[in-house]
């Protein structure tokens, strides 16, 4: 079921950028203006910014849509996660993202870490379990793992990521900002029969980089 699941979502990325035309996305239904729009950390680039947590079903439900439009986006734009820092207790998974960025483990372990709490129910934002799954079921060294966690460039990213999250008044994950400009998300194309609609929301998105690519110029 899972199989088919991620094949039917795989079908719906070869529309591209041109379908944008003939649907542009709606404002207020389908994304929003910020005002003030805000800075962004990639130069030359359009920045879209997924605000997730690991522990987020709606989140691990989108992360088959993300890696397919990654896949096939635009020279012109940089796709960058942050983990949603609302409070204290949501450290401890925006902390596992970033050790493993900085180990450069993301694209051996991202979809991992998913996979391990919601299909396995691992708890991994409990630290001992989290030490375990990554020294003996990664085979990820377990001291530099810890190092890395508690370092200072991990705990300043973590940081980062809840200045962001109040700065964008990020209520609910997934959340997608484009450029500094747009909030949008799966939330935002929710199909009659009451479930995301992810062929118009990969319209909405690519609309939405079209508006910025049209800026650009």
């Amino acid at each position: 079921m899972k199989l088919f699941r991620h094949l039917a979502l795989a079908l719906l990325f070869g529309t591209g950028l041109a379908q944008a035309a003939d649907a542009p996305p709606v404002p207020e239904k389908e994304y929003k203006v910020i005002s003030p729009a805000q800075p962004t950390d990639s130069p030359g680039k359009i920045e879209i910014l997924e605000f997730f947590q690991y522990t987020c079903g709606h989140c691990y439900d989108f992360e088959p849509f993300v890696k397919n439009w990654k896949a096939k986006k635009p020279k012109d734009v940089e796709w960058r996660y942050v983990p949603t820092v609302w409070d204290e207790a949501r450290i401890p998974q925006a902390k596992i993202y970033y050790t493993l960025e900085a180990m450069g483990l993301l694209d051996q372990l991202h979809e991992k870490v998913y996979s391990a709490i919601h299909e396995k129910q691992v708890r991994l934002t409990e630290r001992p379990i989290l030490s375990q799954w990554i020294a003996a079921q990664q085979g990820v060294d377990a001291k530099k793992f810890e190092e890395t966690y508690d370092s200072f460039g991990v705990n300043n990213k973590v940081q980062r990521a809840a200045q962001l999250t109040k700065a964008y008044m990020i209520r609910g994950t997934p959340t997608v900002i484009v450029n500094g400009k747009y909030t949008t998300g799966p939330g935002y194309a929710i199909g009659p029969n009451g479930t995301v609609d992810n062929e118009r929301f990969n319209q909405i998105l690519n609309g939405l980089v079209a508006m910025e690519q049209k800026g650009k110029k």
